[in-house]
């Protein structure tokens, strides 16, 4: 064989030029395939103690590791020879169409995790066609966040206080900015604790300890920003000293009971969807209540310790209230294949959190994009590849957990 030295121009088009359009953290973000390489830029990104705020869970975090280890345990049962060319990945949620099976997660103090907080999140959830739910435990307040994000199917989580009155107007303030279902989280009798944040210090707001001070010489983007835009805190709580466990304790009201529903119905108009389902018992008491959707979660495995596994709950779920109330789950979702999961287990949709943060660590909006890109991606192949052309065909999938 005869060899010659390359041309120029032939090593260039070998190497390739950097796509000039693309932001340098775009291309970096563009380098990750899937959530987890998003989470490992997190981790690099923003200090250590912001990191495991999102990334960890109640004590042993036997909670979030069942929950992930139930997605490993998923199989399914390909069908093939059926035109998959053309996927349908729209889906009624809570009585509108959704563009994707999926919606954006209540997360508390977001703007931590990147200064655009709450924002930048529900910008990209309105591009994308899908819902985005603000927490009472936001750093962004319904007004603000109702006018960063106009075009966004805006829900409202609600933590009940012990200040009923506060309840009460959050509400108001909710309903009066066209923001259209209350998510009530029932999960929070009292804060879980979560061994990370003691160990690292972390309170509401963050101090600047000695650690703290030391970090910014590791993460000064991040602390340049933390320190250069409005201070970080609750824009629906006032903030206290402690864990954001500590507070959930000391300001939440632990004696929330379904007759609350009543009260709740009073002064919210819109629909209702009850968050932190964990038993049967649980779901058929919800449904009962007349409320319009519940979320089997178990926070995250970020409440309470060796919690009940909302995947492995679902199908109960799904055949006892099913035909009543739409069924959501959260949980340990971190592809497109862990929703596509969800689904055929007979979940009406999916509630992402964890995964959207990992994004808005490592790159603000464009890396909660990536997020949506990432998982769009997966769930539509995945769809293709077990022979399921629409939402409806993927919940006559035939898939299990295994037992091994």
């Amino acid at each position: 064989m005869t060899r010659r030295l390359p041309r120029l121009g032939e090593i260039r088009e070998v190497i390739g030029r950097p796509d000039q359009e693309r932001s340098r953290q775009q291309r970096r973000l563009d380098r990750c395939a899937s959530v987890l390489d998003v989470r490992d830029l997190a981790r690099r990104r923003v200090p250590r103690a912001v990191f495991d705020y999102t990334d960890g869970a109640a004590m042993s975090e036997a909670s979030l590791r069942r929950a992930r280890s139930a997605f490993r345990q998923v199989e399914f049962t390909p069908r093939v020879m059926r035109d998959v060319s053309n996927v349908e990945l729209t889906t009624d949620i809570l009585g509108e169409v959704s563009a994707l099976p999926f919606a954006f997660a209540p997360t508390g103090f977001t703007r931590m995790m990147h200064h655009a907080g709450e924002s930048a999140v529900a910008g990209v959830a309105g591009r994308s066609g899908i819902p985005y739910a603000l927490s009472t435990l936001g750093t962004t307040s319904i007004e603000a966040l109702s006018e960063a994000a106009p075009n966004t199917r805006r829900w409202f989580q609600l933590y009940v206080s012990r200040d009923r009155q506060q309840a009460e107007d959050l509400m108001a303030r909710a309903a009066a900015r066209g923001y259209d279902t209350l998510v009530l989280t029932v999960d929070t009798a009292v804060g879980g604790i979560r061994y990370r944040e003691v160990r690292n210090g972390l309170t509401i707001p963050p101090a600047l300890t000695a650690g703290a001070l030391a970090g910014i010489a590791m993460h000064p983007r991040w602390w340049f920003n933390a320190l250069t835009t409005e201070p970080l805190r609750f824009a629906s709580l006032e903030s206290t000293d402690g864990t954001v466990g500590d507070l959930l304790t000391r300001v939440l009201d632990p004696g929330i009971t379904g007759a609350d529903i009543a009260w709740i119905r009073s002064h919210w108009q819109g629909r209702i969807l009850i968050k932190g389902i964990q038993s049967v018992e649980d779901a058929v008491m919800a449904a009962d209540l007349g409320v319009d959707a519940i979320v089997l979660s178990n926070h995250g495995g970020r409440q309470v310790d060796r919690g009940t596994v909302p995947l492995e709950l679902l199908p109960m779920v799904v055949s006892k209230v099913g035909d009543q109330v739409q069924v959501g789950i959260d949980g340990g979702i971190l592809s497109g294949t862990d929703i596509v999961a969800c689904l055929a287990f007979g979940a009406d949709f999916v509630l992402v959190g964890r995964a959207y943060l990992y994004g808005l660590m490592a790159g603000g909006a464009d890396g909660v994009q990536r997020i949506v890109d990432i998982l769009t991606k997966e769930v539509r192949t995945t769809m293709q590849l077990i022979g399921a052309r629409s939402v409806s065909e993927v919940r006559q999938a035939q898939v299990r957990l295994r037992a091994n």
